[in-house]
């Protein structure tokens, strides 16, 4: 028995590619030290990891839930664990419901602020799932999903929104939807097969990738906006840096004719970009 549930739990977390959290988390976690303009008290960074860990399991699980059908259509994703049938949907659904509990719970324990924006949150969140089925614009949609949390972090600290924490936010939107454009590259046909929705779908491969490198400049622009408006020094412009060319390095290896290398420019490229801001925040916030 024990050992069965041990086994759902790890399909279930394989499904939602839990470390996958690693791209939003260093960027909620710089946004909490800047707010606390410092190391915010380790049990206000433990309450935005529990609320970072459930909002995102909740939401790449009801994501998994509402696109099984999809999903077992697609020879990319029909090997998921939904499709095969190595886990039920009443265990996702329950998987779902305890997520978003331990979002609320961790909320509830950081400030009155993060309660009563908890439910446009959920919203944003349950809204992404859906989206493809309608506009292209779904990639901008999974950037706000997860350009929240940075905001979040920040309302957890200090009780309040600040400008800085707005850039912020901004610098994950536009950065999640440059890479999930060049991600969706991969389902172009598919997409339009099945009247599905995203840039690679309405403009073509080309054109989309040329799409998500503007959303990338807009990237390094709010990170260097952030600069100014938070009183960062030349530790941080190192770390900016350091993202523009792992930008840089991104596109380079994507090409219209070539989409060989598309998981190592999403996975392994885009994880040392948050986790590189974090880093250099966190020093930067350290020495100064």
């Amino acid at each position: 028995m024990v050992y069965r549930v041990f086994r759902k739990i790890g399909i279930i977390l394989e499904m939602i590619k839990f470390p996958h959290t690693v791209f939003a988390l260093p960027f909620a976690l710089a946004g909490a030290i800047l707010a606390a303009d410092g190391i915010p008290s380790w049990r206000t960074i433990f309450w935005i990891v529990v609320a970072m860990v459930g909002a995102r399991s909740g939401v790449f699980g009801l994501n998994r839930l509402i696109d099984r059908e999809i999903d077992a259509k697609n020879p990319r994703t029909m090997n998921r664990a939904l499709p095969r049938g190595l886990i039920r949907p009443a265990e996702v659904v329950a998987f779902i419901i305890f997520s978003f509990l331990v979002f609320l719970l961790a909320a509830y324990k950081l400030n009155p602020l993060c309660v009563k924006l908890y439910p446009v949150a959920v919203v944003v969140l349950i809204l992404y799932s859906y989206m493809k089925r309608f506009t292209w614009g779904t990639h901008m949609v999974l950037g706000l999903a997860l350009g929240m949390a940075p905001v979040g972090a920040w309302i957890a600290v200090s009780g309040s929104i600040g400008i800085p924490a707005l850039i912020l936010g901004l610098v994950v939107l536009s950065w999640v939807a440059g890479f999930d454009v060049i991600y969706a590259c991969q389902d172009t046909d598919f997409d339009r097969k099945s009247g599905l929705h995203s840039i690679p779908q309405r403009l073509g491969i080309e054109k989309a990738l040329r799409v998500a490198m503007y959303l990338h400049l807009v990237t390094v622009i709010f990170l260097v906006l952030l600069y100014f408006y938070s009183n960062l020094s030349f530790i941080y412009l190192l770390g900016v840096l350091i993202t523009i060319v792992l930008l840089i390095y991104e596109h380079s290896i994507v090409s219209g004719s070539d989409l060989s290398r598309i998981n190592t420019a999403f996975f392994n490229v885009n994880a040392v970009v948050s986790i590189s801001i974090l880093a250099f925040t966190f020093i930067d916030r350290l020495l100064l």
